[in-house]
Parts: structure tokens; sequence; C-alpha cells
């Protein structure tokens, strides 16, 4: 997939910190004319979003889409659960890897690719307070690391 038709819009950086990401699915989004202006604007949140699936469809919800200034009394709801728009197949695999326990779907980052708005969602498992250590260290470590080769030039 060729970056120069994409457009990020919306990031969920606390993804790959909360859980191990497993596998990536790319999904469109059903939404309402007002909602597709205000994510082309930029004025989309993933923070507190997930997803739900119910064996026959998957659903964003809680992922907070502003209102379009000029939609006025034809806006949408910010919070509304919108449909994923996946394969049958695809819906199967992830409804029969949440049913395990400990994994759930998580939206990575909402994107604009030749205009449309599609979203990117994993398949995640939660990570402990230990492995939260331990990805902060790693980090920690790879910072300095950049910061003693970039030192030395």
């Amino acid at each position: 997939m060729s970056m120069d038709n994409i457009k990020i819009v919306a990031t969920n950086r606390k993804a790959g910190f909360e859980y191990f990401l497993l596998e990536n699915f790319e999904a469109g989004l059903s939404l309402l004319g007002s909602e597709i202006k205000s994510i082309r604007m930029g004025q989309v949140s993933l923070a507190e979003a997930f997803v739900e699936v119910d064996g026959h469809e998957a659903w964003l919800v809680e992922c907070h889409i502003a209102p379009y200034e000029q939609a006025n009394r034809l806006n949408h709801d910010p919070k509304r659960k919108r449909r994923l728009l996946l394969r049958k197949r695809e819906i199967r695999e992830l409804w029969d890897e949440v049913r395990q326990k400990g994994v759930t779907i998580v939206p990575l980052k909402i994107y604009l690719k030749e205009g449309r708005a599609k979203i990117e969602i994993a398949l995640a498992k939660g990570k402990k307070l230990h492995d939260k250590r331990e990805s902060i260290a790693q980090r920690d470590q790879d910072r300095e690391m950049k910061r003693e080769a970039s030192g030395k030039d």
C-alpha cells in the first residue's frame, strides 16, 4: 500500500502501550455526510474508542467525531456507533478471537485513502503492569541509544 495517497487523520497512541498488537485489519467506515466532513478536517478522536463484534457485524464504539459546523440541524451524534465495513470472513475471524479471554479489538488509526475514510484495527491482548514497565524501559533504552549515536557524529 503506497503512502502517497493516504492522509492519517487520527491515531490511537496508547494502543501499542496498553496492548500487545496481534493482527491488523483495514476496514471501511459507514459514515454520514457531516461525519466524513469532520474527519477530513481532522476532528476525530480515538481516545476511548473500541470495536464490538456480534458475529455478523463489527461496530466502532465511543469514537468521537466532532459535529460539523455547517451541518447545523442535520448534524450527527458525535459518539454514535458506526458500522465497520469488513468481509464476512474477517468478521468471523474477529468474532472467534474476541471470544477468547483477554483478546479485544482496538482501533489504531483513521486515515483517508483515495478520499475514503478507513480505519486500521488490531486484535490485541491487554498488557499487565510488568509488561508496560518493560515497554517503558525498552523505549528509554532506544532513546538513549539514538542520543549516543547522534552525539558521536
